[in-house]
């Protein structure tokens, strides 16, 4: 993988969060392409599952992002792997909290802030220091456009993630390190995560993995999947904060 546009020719990547949900799916499908992975997370049963697929090509890392060893345990994966040239950030929490459950808002605070951030860093010091070329790529949501009331430490969260990343793209520029990203921005996707509940403009796992791989193979920079989305955004953006903020989202039920 050249880490910048173009086929994905790299043959080593670690999915954060593959136990379940999109993150597995594409475990498997980077897997059926002939890819050697590292599949994480904190369900041990499941990793083990997953590893018997193909033993000789899926690795497994027990890791749950917002404990203090969890760089450790992901860096101790690169090192088994020798390296990698995509990591690909599939982990993630939030509920819909009208109610402002202080323990909902901290769980979703310590999983898409410092979680997240401890991986990243983690990842962009080691293409850093090794000066191999990758890609870092993150699983988002458009729900960082504008602050959701219906999800209030949810929709903050993914916008410090897609302005962390833009910080590490320009301190990547500085710094002169091999690594691109792609911050991939879907709506709802039907998976566990939104709990079976039905939801507006919801998009199959499938198509939106394959979108997230297609994305990461043009080497996109932001992805938002799809065009309903897209459109969407676009208005919530142009909303003056006056009408988002009194009327905008009433009636309208959020994950």
């Amino acid at each position: 993988m050249t880490g910048h546009k173009g086929r994905m020719t790299g043959r080593k990547a670690i999915i954060m969060g593959a136990t379940s949900g999109m993150g597995r799916e594409i475990a498997l499908q980077l897997q059926g392409r002939g890819w050697e992975i590292g599949v994480t997370g904190r369900r041990t049963d499941e990793l083990e599952r997953l590893r018997q697929t193909d033993p000789s090509h899926i690795h497994t890392k027990m890791i749950d992002v917002t404990l203090p060893d969890a760089p450790t345990r992901l860096m101790e994966l690169i090192d088994e792997m020798g390296g990698i040239d995509l990591y690909l950030h599939s982990s993630g929490f939030g509920r819909q909290n009208t109610q402002l459950d202080a323990e909902v808002e901290r769980q979703t605070v310590l999983t898409n802030a410092l979680g997240f951030t401890q991986m990243i860093d983690t990842v962009f010091g080691y293409f850093r220091s090794s000066g191999r070329r990758g890609r870092i790529a993150v699983i988002s949501s458009v729900a960082g456009t504008r602050g959701l009331g219906p999800a209030p430490s949810y929709s903050a969260t993914k916008r410090f993630q897609w302005t962390y990343l833009e910080a590490l793209a320009q301190l990547a520029a500085l710094q002169h390190v091999p690594v691109s990203f792609t911050d991939i921005r879907p709506g709802f996707v039907n998976t566990d995560f939104l709990g079976g509940t039905s939801y507006p403009l919801l998009m199959e796992k499938d198509f939106v993995v394959s979108r997230i791989l297609r994305a990461i193979e043009k080497g996109s920079r932001v992805a938002v999947i799809d065009w309903r989305y897209r459109l969407l955004c676009a208005v919530w953006q142009r909303l003056p904060r006056w009408l988002w903020e009194r009327y905008a989202l009433r009636g309208v039920r959020l994950p």
